[in-house]
Order: structure tokens, then C-alpha cells, then sequence
């Protein structure tokens, strides 16, 4: 049989024409208010925070000087209580030791911190205090440094009490009344509670010390004796005591060295 070619045409259906559907002018006008109403918001928002940042740029512009500033003023706190220092442990070493010695303290400051190097001058000459006078100057620098660092620590937190275990070893007999009175001294004038323990003959604590105890070994027990019995306080002088730390706030019995 002939081929026969066959055309199948398909007819595409037609399209209802789109209609464009256009808001009310009312409700148009709304939606351009409210959007012009969050274009004001967002260009103050804009004003604020390009104030702020100008204030931050000024402030970051002279955050180096600040800085520098800051830390020269604390190199010169530091200096002047260094200065106090030397002063006060160069009075202490003549007065104990009796002779014309000079206690240094030289700092250095790298990186933000600050070093210090302590020394003892002689006529004019630097001498090691790990070397010399046996020990003594160690002795007499190591109770200065300790109540000064204490004095410095808040009061609520840390309690001045100070235990000195023999801070006199190095020294000679005949100077330890002179190193007992600066404690007993400094402890009234700071209000400290100080324990010495030492090896040295009792008698030499007698002038100074508020309370002398001696402990004496026993076979497996300890013996303690008090050398000097305080004072008897009547009830009429504790009574006056309560009345008068009302008053001015102040225990005149706290301040006693141990």
C-alpha cells in the first residue's frame, strides 16, 4: 500500500487577556506615608550613629597620649612611694645596725610592668644585700617590706596581722631590742597584730614586747609559759574602754604587739 503522510494539528486554546489591577489611591497614599515615615526614622538612626562614631574617632585619636599620659603618671606614683620606702627602711637599717648605710630600691619599666632592684649604699658604694653583714640587713629589709605590703591591702579583706619567725636570726644579741622597738612602733602606728618568734634570750624582748610566752619541749608535749603577765584590767577600765571605742570608733585595746 501507498504511504500516506498524515498532519495532526493541535489548537492552542486562547488566553483571556491579564487585567492589571491598580490599589485604591487611598490605600497607595498609606504605603507611601509609612515608608516615607521609616525613611525619616532610618536617616536620624543614620545621624546618631555616624555622631557616635565621630565621638569614638576622637576619643581613639588621643587614646595613645592618654595612654602614655596614664603611665607616666604611674611611673611617678610608683617612684614617690619608692622614694617613701628608702626613706623609711634607711632609718630603720641605721638604727638598728648603727651604722651609715643606705637602702636603695631602682626601678625599671618595660612593657606596661615594673621591675625593682634593692640595694644598700656605703659612702657612695652599691653593695649586694644577699652579701655582707650576715644576713642582718636581710633580716631588718624583710620585716620593713612585709609590714609595708600589708598596709597597703584593704583592711575588709585582709586582716593586719603579721608573723615575723625569726626575723632576727641573723642578728647580733645586743641589736635585737633595737629591731623589737621599730616593730613595736610600727605595729602601734599601722594598728598591726605582730608574733616574733625567736631564739634569742627572753630579756631582750622585755622593753618592747606587750607578751612574752616561752614554749619549752616536753617528750611528746609543749610547755607554755608567759614571762610577763599583763597588766590587770579592772571591770570599771573595760567598761571606759567600751564607752570610749563608742565614741570615737576606735578599741584602744586592738593595737597591741604581740
Amino acid at each position: 500500500m501507498p504511504e500516506t503522510n498524515q498532519t495532526t494539528r493541535i489548537r492552542e486554546p486562547k488566553l483571556a487577556p491579564q487585567e492589571t489591577r491598580f490599589r485604591p489611591p487611598t490605600l497607595a497614599r498609606k504605603l507611601v506615608d509609612r515608608l516615607s515615615w521609616r525613611q525619616d526614622q532610618e536617616e536620624k538612626r543614620l545621624k546618631q550613629t555616624t555622631k557616635r562614631i565621630e565621638t569614638l574617632q576622637k576619643y581613639l585619636s588621643i587614646s595613645n597620649d592618654v595612654t602614655d599620659a596614664l603611665e607616666k603618671l604611674s611611673e611617678e606614683l610608683f617612684e614617690e612611694v619608692l622614694g617613701v620606702l628608702e626613706t623609711q627602711l634607711t632609718v630603720a637599717l641605721q638604727e638598728v645596725l648603727d651604722q651609715p648605710i643606705e637602702f636603695r630600691a631602682k626601678a625599671d619599666f618595660k612593657r606596661g610592668s615594673a621591675v625593682v632592684d634593692f640595694l644598700v649604699e656605703r659612702d657612695g658604694f652599691e653593695e649586694d644585700i644577699q652579701r655582707g653583714q650576715g644576713g642582718s640587713v636581710q633580716n631588718i629589709l624583710s620585716v620593713g617590706l612585709r609590714m609595708f605590703a600589708l598596709a597597703t591591702l584593704d583592711e575588709s579583706e585582709h586582716r593586719r596581722f603579721l608573723v615575723l619567725d625569726e626575723q632576727d636570726c641573723w642578728l647580733r644579741p645586743e641589736l635585737v631590742p633595737s629591731l623589737v622597738n621599730i616593730v613595736h612602733r610600727a605595729a602601734r602606728e599601722l594598728d598591726f597584730q605582730v608574733i616574733m618568734i625567736s631564739h634569742h634570750d627572753a630579756s631582750l624582748f622585755e622593753k618592747f614586747a606587750d607578751r612574752i610566752y616561752r614554749f619549752t619541749p616536753d617528750g611528746s608535749s609543749v610547755r607554755v609559759k608567759q614571762l610577763n603577765p599583763p597588766a590587770i584590767v579592772s571591770d570599771d577600765d573595760v567598761e571606759g574602754a567600751r564607752l570610749s571605742e563608742s565614741r570615737t570608733g576606735e578599741n584602744p585595746f586592738s593595737s597591741s604587739t604581740k
